[in-house]
């Protein structure tokens, strides 16, 4: 796929050009602007339409250091455990801190079972969080997205997943919200470029 094949096509130009930002200017992005980008997650596609994203967004600075602070003693402990080189925890805790810090907005990404079907077995019971998770990733995409259009930058954060009872308890979540990711997002400090492989790498026709 090259840039030529959407040189008319707005959506397609925005998908191309859409990038995982990590730095970010200071400028603080408004509320209007957030509930846009909100706006635009929530009219995902999603399983039975039962819509089971959930969004926190994180404006204050104290409640992103508390966030960071509470991830990265989480970080550092796993990392001790798997014997990694002071060093690298050090420069690994340090890089995720100020990521979360240095953004003007945090958007943790959570979902919640509450509206989805309840099967009395594991293998149907399993099924139904996996459409819950891929629902609540179309969302995070929608947003990210939005974003991009806005004129913002945006990067999707996984740690969550790693210590998703630390997230619940810094941010005070209700019990079925189940953290997911961390998008970070302001306006861009810096621009990137990507590559994809080529695409009969990840297609087969039949």
């Amino acid at each position: 796929m090259s840039d030529g094949v959407y040189a008319d096509d707005p959506l397609g130009r925005m998908l191309l050009q859409r990038r995982s930002i990590r730095r970010y200017k200071s400028e603080p992005v408004t509320r209007e602007i957030i509930e846009q980008v909100l706006k635009a997650a929530i009219w995902a596609p999603s399983a039975h339409n039962r819509q089971p994203w959930r969004f926190v967004v994180i404006e204050t600075q104290s409640q992103k250091e508390h966030l960071a602070g509470a991830m990265g003693i989480r970080l550092r402990r796993d990392l001790e455990a798997d014997s990694v080189p002071e060093a690298i925890i050090e420069a690994d805790v340090s890089r995720s801190y100020e990521r979360m810090t240095n953004a003007p907005v945090l958007i943790a990404l959570c979902l919640t079972m509450a509206d989805m079907d309840i099967y009395p077995d594991e293998r149907r019971s399993h099924n139904e969080y996996v459409m819950a998770v891929q629902s609540t990733a179309m969302a995070g995409q929608n947003l990210l997205l939005a974003a991009h259009e806005a004129g913002l930058g945006a990067c999707w954060m996984c740690a969550p997943l790693f210590c998703p009872d630390v997230v619940k308890t810094a941010l005070g979540l209700a019990k079925d919200w189940q953290p997911q990711a961390l998008l970070t997002m302001g306006y861009p400090a810096e621009t990137r470029e990507k590559t994809r492989k080529p695409l009969e790498m990840s297609v087969i026709w039949r």
